[in-house]
C-alpha cells in the first residue's frame, strides 16, 4: 500500500503533492509558487502579502452568502531534520513516504505532516465540490517553525474571517483553545582560531540516536538532550584532564530537543587512558539514567586526524561551563490547568559560526508572560556570567488566552459529539501556535486548533495516524457545514 491508496483520497493526494515540494523554514518560495498555482488552477481569488503569506478565498454556495466566514489556517514550512546517514537534501528533494500499518512516515526524514496535513485539509475544503458552505478562506503562513515570522507580519486584508480553524495540532479528539508564548535567548562567544597542536591525540566524540522531539510538547517527557549531554561530558572531562577543543556541533533547531551532538578534542598522550575511563564512565551512567526511554542511544569516541585549528581554550571552557549550568526542561507547572507545563526552557544548540565564534541557542516558553521573561533573563544571566561577548533575545511571540465561552468552540464540540458519540478533550498546550499573533490583526476572531494524530514531530521519526486523518477531514467538513447552517 502507498499514500495513493489512502482515504480520504482528496486530502491524501494533496498532501502527496505538497511533499513533492521542498519547504524548509525560511525557504518557502517553491511551496508558495505551488499554492498560487493551485489557486489559479481552481479559479480561487488569492493574494500574497509582503512577508510571503498566501491567502485564497472560495465564495459562498448559493443560499449561504450571509454565513460567517471560516478561515482554514496552516503554515507552509516544515522542520528539516534527517536521520544520521541520510543524504536527503531538503532544498531540492521530495519527501519519500512509507505506509506502515496504520501509520505514514517518511524515509529517514521528518514527514512534514506538521503542518502539511493542515495545508492539505485546508486546500481540500477549498475545492471539494460536495461541500456546500458559506464563504471560506485558506490562509498559509511562512516560517512558523523558526520564528512565527508570517503570523507576526500579516498583511492588510489577508485575514477576513469570523472564525479561524488552526489546523496545526497533533492529537485526534483534542481541541486546543490556548497556548504558551515564547522567546529565544542566544549567546555568542568570540574566539581567535589557534593552530592545532600537532603533539596531541585527537578524538571525535558523538552522541546520537536520541528520540529528540518537540521542545514544547515533549519537554516534560524526560527525554535526553544531546546538547546538554555533550556539555556534561566535556565538563566532567575538564575536571580531570587538560584538552583542546577543535569543534562543537550540538543540536540543530531552537524548537527541537537535540538528538545528536558531537565534539572533537585533543589530549596529551599521557591522558589517553584517563579519557577512556571518563568516557566509559559517562556513557555507562547516561545510558543507565535513560534506560527506560532512550533505548537506541549511541555514544561513540574515535581517533581522528589532527585538525587545522582549535578554539581558544578560555572561550571553549566558558562555553562548556555555560551550557553545563544553563537551565533546561520544565521550570514550572500550571496551577490553573492540571498537568500543563507552565514554563520551560530548551538548551537547543551549540555551533561554531564563521570560524571565529561559538553560539548557544536556547528557547523559553510560558503561558504567563512574566514567567517567560523571568526564565529568559535567568538564561541570559548564566551566559553573561560565563563571559559571553553578546547575549540577546528574539522578539518572541505572545500566548493565546483560552476563551471557553467561544461560539465556535461550542459548534466544534457539538459536531465531534455527533460524529463520534463522545465529547472532545478541551485543552491549552505548552507549545507555540500562531493564534495569539492573529488576534493582534483580528481581535474579533474566534479560534480553535485541532488536527490528526501526529507523533515524534520535529524528528526523523515523525508519523501521522492514517485513520485519524479521515476523522480530521470529517470533523472539518462538519464544522464548516454547521457554521453555514447556524
Amino acid at each position: 500500500m502507498t499514500i495513493k491508496d489512502l482515504k480520504p483520497a482528496l486530502v491524501w493526494s494533496i498532501f502527496d503533492e505538497i511533499n513533492q515540494v521542498p519547504r524548509p523554514s525560511k525557504k518557502e518560495a517553491k511551496i508558495r509558487e505551488y499554492l498560487v498555482a493551485f489557486a489559479v488552477k481552481h479559479n480561487l481569488e488569492h493574494k500574497v502579502d509582503a512577508i510571503g503569506n498566501v491567502a485564497m478565498w472560495r465564495p459562498a454556495a448559493p443560499g449561504f452568502e450571509k454565513a460567517k466566514r471560516v478561515v482554514l489556517q496552516a503554515h507552509m514550512d516544515m522542520v528539516a531534520e534527517k536521520a544520521a546517514g541520510s543524504n536527503h537534501n531538503f532544498d531540492t528533494d521530495p519527501i519519500k513516504t512509507i505506509v506502515e500499518g496504520e501509520w505514514l512516515r517518511a524515509d529517514g526524514t521528518t514527514l512534514g505532516a506538521d503542518d502539511g496535513m493542515g495545508m492539505a485539509g485546508a486546500l481540500a475544503a477549498m475545492i471539494d465540490p460536495e461541500l456546500k458552505a458559506g464563504p471560506l478562506e485558506a490562509f498559509f503562513t511562512v516560517d512558523e517553525e523558526t520564528g512565527l515570522t508570517g503570523a507576526s507580519n500579516v498583511g492588510e486584508g489577508m485575514l477576513t474571517g469570523d472564525y479561524l480553524l488552526n489546523l496545526d495540532s497533533e492529537d485526534d479528539g483534542v481541541i486546543t483553545i490556548g497556548c504558551s508564548g515564547g522567546v529565544d535567548t542566544l549567546a555568542s562567544f568570540d574566539f581567535k582560531p589557534q593552530p592545532a597542536p600537532k603533539n596531541l591525540l585527537y578524538f571525535h566524540i558523538k552522541i546520537s540516536k536520541l528520540l529528540g522531539g518537540h521542545s514544547g510538547t515533549d519537554i516534560n517527557a524526560e527525554r535526553a538532550n544531546a546538547t546538554r549531554l555533550i556539555a556534561r561530558l566535556l565538563w566532567e572531562a575538564a575536571q580531570q584532564i587538560d584538552f583542546e577543543v577543535a569543534d562543537i556541533n550540538a543540536g540543530n533547531l531552537r524548537n527541537a530537543l537535540a538528538h545528536t551532538a558531537e565534539a572533537t578534542i585533543g589530549i596529551a598522550e599521557a591522558d589517553k587512558e584517563k579519557l577512556a575511563v571518563i568516557f566509559n564512565t559517562f556513557a555507562a551512567n547516561v545510558k543507565d539514567e535513560y534506560k527506560h526511554n532512550e533505548k537506541d542511544m549511541l555514544i561513540e569516541c574515535e581517533s581522528v586526524d589532527v585538525p587545522e585549528c582549535v578554539i581558544e581554550k578560555r572561550v571553549a571552557l566558558n562555553v562548556i561551563n555555560a551550557a553545563f549550568v544553563a537551565p533546561h526542561g520544565v521550570q514550572s507547572m500550571s496551577l490553573a490547568v492540571e498537568g500543563l507545563v507552565e514554563s520551560s526552557t530548551n538548551l537547543a544548540s551549540i555551533k561554531v559560526h564563521d570560524g571565529n565564534r561559538l553560539e548557544i541557542v536556547t528557547s523559553q516558553r510560558s503561558d504567563v508572560e512574566s514567567r517567560k521573561f523571568d526564565v529568559a533573563h535567568r538564561v541570559e544571566t548564566v551566559f553573561k556570567i560565563a563571559g559571553a561577548d553578546r547575549v540577546w533575545h528574539t522578539d518572541g511571540y505572545q500566548g493565546w488566552t483560552p476563551n471557553p465561552e467561544s461560539a465556535l468552540l461550542k459548534i466544534a464540540v457539538d459536531q465531534w459529539d455527533k460524529l463520534y458519540g463522545v465529547k472532545p478533550k478541551i485543552e491549552a498546550i505548552h507549545a507555540g501556535l500562531e493564534c495569539g499573533l492573529f488576534l493582534k490583526v483580528a481581535p474579533h476572531m474566534e479560534m480553535i486548533s485541532y488536527g490528526p494524530t501526529l507523533r515524534d514531530v520535529h524528528s526523523p521519526k515523525e508519523r501521522v495516524h492514517i485513520p485519524a486523518v479521515q476523522k480530521f477531514w470529517d470533523f472539518t467538513v462538519a464544522i464548516i457545514k454547521a457554521v453555514a447552517q447556524a
